[in-house]
């Protein structure tokens, strides 16, 4: 099993090959609707430029307007012969009862949504941190708020592919290598009350990052016969503000890479053709390869059962039911 992981921990981190989907040969985009959550810093700002050089309007999706007003502003000055739209979206994945009017807002917008990409995440907040509704804040932020979030936008996503090329209506969940080298047995555990295993704060994260895995999982099957594709993937090791918690040793530099090709992970994950619904490709490893074969033997036999996938999606529906 140790093999295992270094060999996917070094395929993950070291020897990538160059990306196959970027700005260059992303075709155009004009027409198309995205969301982009967390996409004012980091990934999510540099995967909503590529979008909108390439037409497409974007929605930045997150908490602080006055952020998004700056990346914006960024982003046109960088493109700024471009003819998409880029606005923002007031959007608070730490708070489950605001998310419901976020998406309204949203919808009282646009009658169609191409891909979402559930991009943004916290990791390693300091221990006992908390969302709006007294959840993990890791918990709430990488797993509850997106799944309530998507779950909203199903039907906009499904009525979108009835009318779309096949396969080309996708949503996307942002997992880490950290399913590999931190996530505990089985990939998620629970604890006697039925609730998600609280272990430690870099165990926790890595679970939450399983936990995308699964939602992406439980969302292809519900929205298969639709024609929308749902994956998770891992966006690489990044100089981004998602660090902002890890110090010391813990940050490897030369394992870091530009945050530009964590988009170009996005990119594939989210565009490329090779990325079916047929295909089995349930996560996607940097800068844009399928990586199902590679994920954690006891992961990938959690998953096979389906036990752990309907568990962990009934836990994310009993948790967030009063705010559906």
């Amino acid at each position: 099993m140790g093999n295992a992981i270094s060999y996917a921990a070094w395929t993950q981190s070291y020897c990538i090959p160059a990306p196959t989907l970027t700005e260059e040969n992303l075709p155009d985009q004009a027409g198309k609707v995205h969301i982009v959550t967390g996409g004012y810093a980091g990934v999510g700002e540099q995967l909503a430029k590529i979008l909108y050089s390439k037409g497409a309007k974007v929605y930045v999706a997150g908490r602080s307007e006055s952020k998004a007003e700056t990346a914006i502003d960024r982003v046109k000055s960088a493109c700024p012969n471009a003819s998409g739209e880029i606005v923002f979206l007031k959007l608070d994945l730490a708070d489950l009862p605001s998310i419901k009017a976020s998406t309204e807002e949203f919808l009282a917008k646009e009658s169609r949504l191409d891909v979402l990409i559930n991009n943004a995440g916290v990791m390693f907040p300091p221990k006992g941190t908390k969302t709006a509704q007294d959840h993990d804040l890791q918990f709430g932020t990488n797993c509850l708020g997106p799944y309530l979030f998507t779950k909203y936008l199903h039907p906009t996503m499904k009525q979108t592919a009835a009318t779309s090329p096949p396969k080309t209506v996708r949503v996307i969940w942002a997992s880490s290598l950290g399913i590999q080298l931190l996530s505990p047995a089985g990939g998620v555990q629970f604890d006697t009350s039925g609730k998600l295993k609280d272990i430690n704060q870099t165990v926790n994260y890595a679970q939450t990052k399983v936990g995308n895995i699964l939602l992406a999982i439980k969302t292809q099957e519900l929205l298969k016969d639709a024609g929308v594709v749902s994956v998770s993937f891992n966006p690489g090791n990044l100089r981004t503000e998602l660090a902002r918690h890890v110090t010391g040793a813990a940050l490897v530099s030369w394992m870091m890479h530009p945050a530009v090709y964590g988009a170009y992970t996005e990119l594939w994950s989210g565009w490329s053709p090779d990325v079916t619904i047929d295909r089995g490709i349930t996560y996607v490893m940097p800068w844009g390869r399928d990586g199902t074969a590679i994920v954690r033997n006891d992961i990938l036999q959690s998953i096979e059962k389906h036990d752990l996938v309907d568990t962990f999606w009934k836990y994310c529906e009993g948790e967030t039911k009063q705010y559906a």
